[in-house]
């Protein structure tokens, strides 16, 4: 039991006691309504984001997932054919470039094309690439022109000359072309291939001009050698003007001996006065005694026959310009046909009599000369052909 003072002291603050209690519980009612309050705000935005998660999944789940990947699949394929087919338009527009024409055009709309593909807006650069290649046709359709126009004077003859320079327009069951064809007898002419390398090369390799290797060897006529790989053409990154096929040089040199043993790319020897074909490049030693060797293709003519039997290849199905080392008896010649397809090319040797030929580069590689140039010069060559006087 209190003591009666300390009963009076309490009831003295009584007041104040009951004032500090209501603050504090006041202060404690505030606090937890203020962290309900905030809790509360918490969890609604939990909830939220909860539901927004379940119906996420729930669309994620009842999405047709194989749909979307085959599709995907579908686009990334038609994205990468097309950069495949523009690579090919690249090398088109640069053998225009070779030819010394006008590509300006033709570089906005394929500079066009490849920000769309790295937009991975396939449809609207493929329907560019479709009108760029329409342009390309009308550019060498203009080329054609051009070479019609300045060849029209040619007097018809399926008869090849008997000796040096003739320009003339050959009928065959296909039409009438224009060649530009030189003839050497090589009872008095020697046959060699030049190159700018002195030994295998397979990437960055020299080339020369045509008209720099007539005369550095002395010769008085030539012609562009087989198939290169042009600096200009994305796809020879790596591998710039190097050319694969097997090729004596006028230093007895064999090159890409060892990567045409099994070779079926068809060749031509020149020794003394004859020129003769093998079928396939394997079928040919390593021999020095003869003046050149060279392989390439397609080959036309063999025995007197037409052998070219068509290609899947757009580049010697369609038309332009188709080079050609050929003979007949103890006569080599050389020459260009043109706007013709490889088809129509095998068909004007077969009427000229050829008794067998062989195609050589084309296109923006084209260089024919004759104390001068007949043709070309179009790009630098990794290697010729010449007519050199015995």
């Amino acid at each position: 039991m209190l003591p009666t003072q300390s009963i009076g002291k309490f009831k003295k603050h009584e007041l104040g006691i009951f004032i500090v209690l209501s603050i504090l519980l006041l202060f404690v009612s505030s606090f937890y309504f203020l962290q309900s309050s905030k809790f509360k705000t918490q969890i609604l935005g939990l909830n939220r984001t909860l539901d927004k998660t379940n119906k996420d999944f729930y669309d994620l789940k009842n999405q047709d997932q194989l749909k979307i990947n085959e599709q995907l699949k579908i686009n990334i394929k038609a994205t990468n054919d097309t950069f495949g087919k523009t690579a090919k338009t690249y090398e088109k527009i640069t053998d225009l470039k070779a030819q010394k024409q006008d590509t300006k055009d033709l570089d906005a709309t394929y500079a066009e094309i490849i920000n769309d593909l790295a937009d991975l807006n396939y449809s609207s650069g493929s329907a560019l690439l479709t009108q760029l290649n329409s342009a390309i046709d009308k550019k060498y359709s203009a080329i054609a022109t051009t070479q019609t126009a300045i060849t029209q004077t040619a007097s018809v003859s399926n008869t090849p000359p008997g000796n040096g320079y003739s320009l003339q327009a050959v009928q065959t069951d296909n039409g009438t072309f224009n060649v530009s064809i030189i003839a050497a007898d090589l009872n008095t002419t020697r046959v060699i291939m030049d190159t700018a390398s002195e030994s295998d090369c397979a990437n960055n390799c020299p080339v020369m001009a045509l008209g720099d290797y007539a005369g550095r060897s002395g010769a008085y006529a030539g012609i562009n050698g087989p198939f290169f790989c042009p600096a200009d053409y994305p796809s020879c990154a790596g591998k710039t003007n190097s050319f694969d096929t097997l090729l004596m040089n006028k230093n007895k040199y064999y090159f890409n001996s060892d990567n045409n043993k099994y070779s079926t790319v068809p060749l031509v020897v020149f020794t003394g006065n004859t020129m003769e074909i093998r079928s396939q490049s394997l079928n040919w030693g390593r021999n020095t005694g003869v003046d050149a060797v060279v392989a390439n293709f397609p080959l036309y003519i063999s025995g007197g026959n037409n052998v070219f039997g068509g290609s899947s290849d757009p580049k010697i199905n369609n038309k332009g310009t188709r080079t050609f080392v050929a003979n007949k008896g103890n006569f080599a010649y050389i020459g260009v046909i043109y706007n013709a397809s490889s088809d129509d090319a095998a068909k004007v040797l077969k009427v000229l009599g050829m008794e067998n030929a062989l195609g050589l580069d084309q296109g923006g590689s084209t260089a024919l000369w004759f104390n001068g140039y007949k043709a070309g010069p179009g790009r630098g060559l990794p290697s010729a052909l010449l007519f050199i006087r015995k």
